[in-house]
């Protein structure tokens, strides 16, 4: 197991961040948690060892917020999602984790410039199912390499205007699917070892705080303000990982 007391400073904060984002509450802060990790740990050992927290976090989310989500959009993205894990597995170690994050972050910035400068009308058309598509690939490849999924599927799901528990409640879904789907080619990887996962049970008790605290504001936190917020944690990632790929 880590020992380093440096390790813990960085990574209890963003175990945090990981239970706040299965909540939905500050969703688009979970994205962070590998990049802050990467401080003091390489990107694969760091996304290994946050692979049982997001486990927790996922059943603990689910179990508040199953009922809500979106059937539909679930059934559409999930598919897609789980090509994404299959093409992060075959490309696993072939791409910088520099690049990937990179990609992601421009991704992100530039969905946050386009919704600022083009802010949708209340009778816009929702966007087209094949962009869905594409975008739930791309979130199931970045969410197998870096745990970043949720800024390319924002991108998507963003402009539905969902409420917000219908919204956290079909990420959720989708994201507990692609996690469960990581084990078997972390494993073939050779990313699940003792060390990593005797490091993730150390880190497991912060998780139910991260997911409590988030349910206790998503139910009564207004529209408006949940997306903001949402924002506010997708820009912040995406100027982390720009900065991380630079």
């Amino acid at each position: 197991m880590i020992t380093d007391p440096w390790f813990y400073a960085v990574a209890l904060p963003a175990v945090l961040l990981l239970g706040l984002s299965k909540s939905g509450f500050g969703g688009g802060f979970g994205a962070l948690a590998v990049p802050l990790m990467a401080l003091v740990v390489p990107v694969p050992q760091a996304a290994a060892i946050l692979l049982p927290v997001l486990l927790l976090a996922d059943m603990l989310g689910l179990a508040s917020l199953m009922r809500d989500r979106d059937r539909a959009l679930v059934r559409l993205l999930l598919p897609a999602g789980l090509v994404g894990t299959v093409l992060g597995t075959v490309s696993f170690g072939l791409l910088p984790a520099s690049m990937v994050a990179g990609v992601v972050g421009v991704i992100t910035l530039a969905f946050l410039a386009v919704r600022t400068l083009f802010p949708p009308h209340a009778d816009a058309a929702p966007p087209p199912r094949w962009l869905g598509l594409v975008l739930g690939t791309v979130s199931g490849f970045t969410s197998f390499v870096a745990h970043a999924g949720s800024p390319p599927l924002a991108f998507y799901v963003m402009p539905l205007r969902l409420q917000p528990v219908v919204f956290t409640a079909t990420l959720s879904v989708f994201f507990a699917a692609i996690n469960l789907s990581k084990w078997i080619p972390y494993a073939w990887l050779g990313l699940i070892d003792s060390r990593n996962m005797l490091t993730s049970l150390a880190l497991l008790p912060a998780t139910p705080l991260g997911v409590w605290l988030g349910l206790r504001f998503v139910r009564r936190v207004p529209q408006l303000l949940f997306y903001r917020l949402f924002s506010l944690g997708m820009l912040l990632t995406g100027c982390k990982l720009v900065w991380d790929a630079l």
